[in-house]
């Protein structure tokens, strides 16, 4: 898995370790990760089938921190996002070093919306659904 894993996480960073990710769990399988909108609909049910395992949060850290990368990307690729390397008093709010930066200057946190979908698994915290009531993004022209 390489040095992805070794390298604290920062913003240059993610990009990288999504690709990584995809590259990973697309070889073993034909899930359509192509950073498309609809393909959330994928993370949310990885992350609902890693909750049903039963394993602690620890043992699933890198795949959670792969789909944290995912997630962010689809927001950079689809919604104008650009990864930043959070400062201090953001980093204490989100518990994260990273985050993406929406055209309006609104800071998300991927990785923390994928952690909270594990932990609770509300519906409510549907990455898919997130996206689509995501504020700060360019909307489709009608």
């Amino acid at each position: 898995m390489g040095e992805l894993h070794e390298r604290t996480l920062d913003a240059t960073g993610m990009r990288p370790r999504a690709a990584e990710f995809v590259a990973r769990v697309t070889a073993r399988s034909r899930l359509p990760l192509d950073y498309s909108e609809r393909s959330l609909r994928i993370v949310d049910f990885l992350i609902d089938g890693l909750r049903k395992g039963g394993v602690p949060r620890e043992r699933n850290r890198e795949t959670l921190l792969g789909l944290g990368a995912y997630v962010g990307e689809v927001l950079v690729r689809r919604a104008g996002a650009v990864w930043v390397d959070l400062d201090a008093d953001r980093r204490a709010y989100f518990g994260q070093a990273v985050g993406v930066r929406m055209p309006d200057g609104r800071i998300w946190n991927p990785l923390g919306k994928v952690l909270n979908r594990y932990e609770v698994g509300s519906p409510r915290d549907s990455l898919h659904l997130f996206y689509l009531t995501l504020h700060g993004r360019p909307r489709r022209a009608v």
